[in-house]
């Protein structure tokens, strides 16, 4: 469904560690942005249902509104310059936006 990089997965649990709680990360999308839709990121600190997948130690939790938009992505942690963050590889992007902040299938 989705895959975290190495380096991705050391963040989260770098920040679920530093929040002291928490179960992992539910991932989404919602509509917004000059592309159409935007990636969503929350931690999960009290799951109510199984997570969709684990992947290098993390629990993910995939909105399944979400699931045909990201699934088969990888989520990677990215350095460029002075920016730092989380990225998507989507195989079902068919555009981003300029400032990468949305996307359309």
């Amino acid at each position: 469904m989705i895959t975290l990089t190495e380096e991705a997965a050391d963040k989260i649990t770098q920040q679920l560690s530093k929040r002291g709680k928490g179960e992992g990360i539910k991932i989404g999308v919602r509509t917004t942005g000059c592309s159409g839709l935007a990636y969503t990121l929350e931690f999960v600190d009290n799951p109510s249902e199984e997570p969709s997948v684990e992947t290098n130690g993390v629990k993910v939790w995939i909105e399944p509104k979400a699931v045909p938009y990201i699934s088969g992505s990888e989520m990677r942690w990215e350095t460029k310059g002075l920016n730092q963050g989380f990225d998507f590889v989507n195989p079902n992007e068919a555009s981003r936006c300029g400032c990468g902040e949305s996307f359309s299938v």
